[in-house]
């Protein structure tokens, strides 16, 4: 199943390595078209709504190119093959900056997906039992922001000041003797089957039939959350005009309605810029 996802991806750039081109000297098509990476759910749904619905009265073309991962979307963009792309949170970008040498900035911030704590086997996370098993993701930062969410439900506690990069080891107390499993943010949703629990990110619960305002049994609150997900550009791109075009319209009274119409809580809408 790992390798499917990875072929996929794989194949993802692929076709977007050969469907853009270079002669508008941005990343985009000989058109001028703003060619945008994402993940299917919720990004991808919200740009399709923008270019089905608002895109061309803003005199936009848009090209959506989708991902299962969240590592080739930046390098794609950073290498020139796609001009923008929406789907991860400002942590997450600057530890890939940091990690991965590249230089890509946040234009806007349209909307939060929370993450959620999921499970076929109790219906809250007070009621996990000793020796539960966890999955979150292994990424740094996804892994980080699972950790405090369980810190926030009150199965684990943190050592004051664990940022977003807090990991296992900055654990304090651990009542309930919780193993964590470390695993691939794509794979969290299949292997509910497997463990007690999973905090999965809502783009992956979303794609795997998972509601988070239904299903979860621990959702991240909205409040001073810095996990919204961002429109990224690679610097120097934040002024293209295709590219300011897109982040007025995801931030458009339009887009927020869709957001709010077609989630019902599950993807919030952003309160600004």
């Amino acid at each position: 199943m790992r390798m499917s996802v990875i072929a996929v991806a794989a194949l993802a750039l692929g076709l977007t390595a050969c469907g853009s081109g270079t002669d508008s000297g941005k990343g985009g098509g000989k058109d001028d078209t703003l060619v945008v990476g994402a993940t299917a759910v919720p990004a991808g749904e919200v740009l399709t709504y923008v270019k089905d619905h608002l895109a061309a009265k803003a005199g936009l073309k848009l090209e959506i190119k989708e991902f299962t991962d969240y590592v080739l979307p930046n390098t794609a963009l950073q290498e020139g093959e796609l001009d923008a792309n929406l789907y991860q949170n400002q942590p997450y970008l600057d530890d890939f900056n940091k990690s991965k040498g590249t230089d890509l900035v946040s234009v806007v911030k349209p909307y939060l997906p929370p993450m959620g704590v999921y499970s076929h086997e109790v219906k809250k996370v007070t009621e996990l039992a000793d020796g539960a098993t966890v999955a979150v993701p292994n990424d740094i930062t996804n892994e980080g922001r699972a950790l405090k969410l369980l810190a926030a439900g009150g199965v684990i506690e943190l050592k004051a000041g664990a940022g977003t990069d807090a990991s296992p080891a900055d654990v304090t107390s651990n009542p309930r003797h919780l193993k964590i499993r470390e695993l691939e943010a794509a794979q969290l949703p299949r292997s509910l089957d497997d463990v007690d629990a999973a905090v999965i990110n809502n783009n992956y619960a979303q794609d795997a039939g998972l509601s988070p305002t239904k299903d979860a049994i621990l959702l991240e609150s909205a409040k001073d959350n810095p996990y919204a997900n961002l429109l990224a550009v690679r610097r120097g791109d934040e002024d293209d005009p295709r590219v300011k075009k897109l982040a007025a319209l995801l931030l458009s009274p339009e887009v927020r309605t869709f957001i709010q119409d077609k989630y019902h809580g599950s993807v919030l809408p952003a309160t600004g810029g």
